[in-house]
């Protein structure tokens, strides 16, 4: 009875609070950088970050070139960008790892952090998403990944700020806003 009793607790838990599952902060994730190596969002701590989820073949894809003019201008010591390519939406990153790099490096010149391609929907969501797109998770809002270039802003204390849609470009009077605060 009492090893039914703790399996049921179990289950219980897993069932309804699946955030435990998750880190429970921004800061509490380590994920692997495009050339796989472990990337710990403890070195974001103190910055802006904007994560965004990237790919080769979209119609939004020119946005690789203004993420790198915001980053050019705003970014390294109090600001950085997080790109996630992900082929979630419509197949539009197919490419590896290597040729992900490859193509934001030659064609746009990219010099934010880049990290291996992951899943932003569905049954093989990466964590980090999981805390990005879910209220129960980030403790602000649920925020679905719509398509690819969708813009999240993350305070320098590790907060969901607010959620940018895929169309509305890097350099907008939002982000830019949210960038330089009066």
């Amino acid at each position: 009875m009492k090893n039914m009793l703790q399996i049921l607790t179990v289950f219980v838990l897993f069932a309804y609070f699946p955030a435990l599952i998750f880190a429970e902060g921004f800061y509490d994730f380590t994920v692997k950088d495009i050339d796989g190596n472990d990337f710990s969002f403890t070195e974001l701590k103190g910055k802006k970050v904007l994560v965004v989820n990237v790919a080769s073949k979209c119609g939004l894809t020119p946005q690789y070139k203004e993420l790198q003019e915001l980053y050019a201008k705003y970014g390294k010591e109090k600001f950085t960008i997080i790109a996630f390519p992900a082929n979630n939406f419509g197949k539009q990153e197919p490419g590896t790892n290597q040729e992900i790099k490859e193509f934001c490096t030659t064609k746009y010149e990219v010099t934010f952090p880049v990290m291996s391609k992951i899943s932003v929907k569905g049954d093989d969501m990466h964590a980090v998403y999981h805390w990005l797109t879910e209220k129960r998770n980030n403790g602000v809002t649920d925020a679905p990944v719509e398509w690819n270039f969708q813009k999240f802003l993350i305070d320098e204390q590790g907060k969901l700020i607010d959620v940018v849609p895929p169309k509305e470009k890097p350099n907008s009077e939002k982000i830019i806003k949210w960038l330089t605060p009066q």
